[in-house]
């Protein structure tokens, strides 16, 4: 095999496939990137066999064959190479020669026949969404997926089509993200929970773009992510996801309009009282036209005041801080409106239309020193 390519467009697709490679895994092969220039394409795979990426690159094919590569080696070499045109090289014993300008790597790779490749996938009825709405609403919802494995389901966010309606949910037990996109066409219902690996990894690697699509293709196992050149097959969770809408309420005792900046700066302040590891809760004291947020910790103590329109009771109530922070972060809206019941029931942050609702769990402040 002989390829000819720019540094530039080499290392853009080592870095996209890098983030299907396993940092630890009992199969050497899979620890490698496969260079695959058999079909007239150069294509980048790697594959950890639950989320695989397969990724075409420019460049000039003299002698066309496949190798696989040690991924954090080969990324390093790439890394660091001259930014001038390279040629890679390979022989019969799998020996791979790398050169840019006076620079010249000899590495020993494997065969591309142990390679698992990624699975195929019939590629029926695909889900067109355009890239800035799919990199938004992962950036509005991953915050809230869990982050261990006591609940696997916990770790994914459902993907639910509804006709021309796409929500997505994530949960971890102590609060909800729930995001409503309306798609350009009408497709046949769905609901499949996708890896929040997956979509971290996909986020990072989407440009974004508000004119370029992504084309989702859904089978029983497993979800497909097409854009420009690039293919990432993912492994779906197995399961029956939780019944949010027995989470859902419209009911309301108290309605706050509030503006969101102003209270997220003000929520931000008072954590720098707060140490990592602290449980120490945000109280709101809500009454006519003011908001009182305090907390008490170790440290100090703070309490600010915020104007506010409220409808219904009065209420104190307390949060984690970071959860709020988590929210109001990935909104934006000038002013948000928070919906509570009681001390101990959650807090809904909703717009009219429908398009986002956050749910945040309160926590019981009355023995936490405050």
């Amino acid at each position: 095999m002989k390829l000819i390519c720019s540094k530039s467009n080499l290392l853009q697709g080592v870095n996209i496939v890098l983030k299907a490679v396993p940092t630890r895994t009992t199969m050497a092969i899979l620890e490698c990137i496969l260079i695959d220039a058999s079909n007239g394409e150069i294509k980048l795979i790697a594959n950890d066999t639950e989320l695989g990426i397969e990724t075409v690159i420019d460049g000039e094919i003299e002698e066309g064959g496949i190798i696989a590569l040690d991924a954090k080696i080969f990324s390093e070499i790439v890394r660091k190479l001259p930014d001038n045109e390279v040629v890679i090289e390979t022989d019969s014993t799998f020996k791979t020669v790398i050169t840019c300008e006076k620079a010249k790597f000899n590495i020993i790779g494997k065969s591309g026949e142990d390679f698992s490749y990624l699975p195929e996938i019939e590629h029926r009825e695909p889900i067109a969404i355009s890239q800035f709405t799919l990199k938004e609403v992962i950036r509005q919802t991953i915050f809230s997926i869990a982050d261990n494995d006591t609940n696997h389901l916990m770790t994914g966010e459902l993907f639910e089509i509804n006709n021309n309606q796409l929500r997505v949910v994530s949960l971890d037990g102590h609060r909800v993200s729930i995001r409503n996109i309306e798609l350009k066409d009408t497709y046949p219902n769905k609901k499949v929970i996708v890896p929040g690996k997956t979509l971290n990894e996909i986020s990072k690697i989407l440009p974004g773009s508000v004119d370029d699509d992504v084309n989702i293709f859904i089978s029983d196992n497993h979800i497909v992510f097409e854009f420009l050149d690039t293919v990432v097959v993912s492994r779906l969770i197995e399961g029956e996801y939780f019944k949010i809408e027995q989470m859902l309420t419209s009911d309301y005792d108290t309605k706050v309009k509030i503006n969101k900046r102003e209270l997220l700066n003000c929520i931000d302040r008072a954590t720098l009282l707060v140490k990592e590891g602290d449980k120490k809760p945000i109280i709101m004291d809500i009454q006519d036209g003011v908001m009182e947020l305090k907390i008490n910790s170790f440290i100090g103590s703070m309490n600010e005041e915020i104007d506010i329109e409220k409808t219904g009771k009065d209420i104190m109530i307390g949060f984690n801080p970071k959860f709020f922070i988590d929210a109001l972060r990935v909104i934006d809206e000038e002013e948000v409106v928070l919906y509570m019941v009681n001390p101990k029931a959650p807090c809904f942050i909703r717009d009219d239309d429908n398009q986002f609702n956050y749910l945040i769990l309160p926590v019981n402040f009355n023995n936490s020193g405050n």
